[in-house]
Parts: structure tokens; sequence; C-alpha cells
């Protein structure tokens, strides 16, 4: 897609997008794909390096994207209704950045035109996770990282 001042993302909101507008809006980066850890006193949530089973490691998709919330029920299917009580997307989420009234990230594939953008700007998963099976799974604790709530340039 070419980057205009009428693209879509920037002259609809998110709601009114079609199926079709609001898919392609995943940048890829697959932060959501982490597992991450709520403070039950604060509420704050931190992320792991641990990624969901589904993730495939080499382009940052799910494997079973279609049975993703079967698979995994602790999946998430994002949608304009439930993106308001979400508040764990990562800063550089595009359906965050696009809820908070602000633009996509000039490594965003459409903007960029390249879904390589994604991985080569540093905002993705790749290389950075390990599956649930190869961590300790009792040490979550030990895998905080940071890295996924870097803010977008």
């Amino acid at each position: 897609m070419k980057d205009t001042p009428e693209s879509f993302w920037r002259v609809k909101r998110l709601h009114e997008m079609n199926r079709e507008e609001w898919e392609s809006l995943c940048d890829g980066c697959a932060k959501c794909c982490l597992i991450k850890l709520e403070d039950e006193d604060t509420g704050e949530i931190e992320y792991t390096d641990i990624a969901c089973r589904l993730l495939d490691a080499e382009t940052c998709r799910c494997k079973d994207y279609a049975n993703r919330s079967t698979l995994v029920p602790d999946c998430v299917t994002l949608t304009p209704k439930n993106l308001e009580d979400i508040d764990w997307m990562p800063p550089s989420c595009a359906y965050r950045l696009l809820k908070e009234g602000k633009d996509l990230p000039w490594w965003h594939p459409l903007r960029s035109g390249e879904y390589e953008a994604v991985r080569l700007a540093g905002m993705s998963v790749h290389g950075r996770f390990l599956y649930e099976d190869e961590a300790d799974m009792e040490d979550l604790e030990s895998r905080i990282v940071d890295w996924p709530l870097m803010a977008p340039e």
C-alpha cells in the first residue's frame, strides 16, 4: 500500500475499518505473543522473552492464526470493541497508536511497503525469544525484559 495523506488508517476510526484493513494494521512484531506477567498489587504489566508455542520464529506470525484462540485459550482476539479494555499492548502497536490518535511509525509495513522494515527497525521479537518448552516456566520473573516496551521513533 502506498502511504498517502488519505491512507485508510488516517481517515477511518478503528471501528470503521473493514476486516482486511483491521488485519493489515498488525505489523508482525509479535510482541503481543510474548508471555506477560501482571503485578497483583499494582496491576503493572511486564513482558518476558518467552513466546507462545504457536509463534513462527522466522515470520513472527501465528502458525495457526484461524484456530489460535482454541489452541491457546489465553490468546486474545483483538477487536475494536475490546481494544478499549486491553492495556497491555506495547507502545509500538498500531492498534494502540491509532487508538491514542497517533500515526503509524515509518517502519510499519503500511507506510514502508516492506514487511522486513519492522525487523530492521529492531521492533520485532525475531531472534529475541524462547518458546515455552525451552524456558523454565517456574521462574518467569528471571525472563522479564523491557525491550518490548520501546516506543516507536
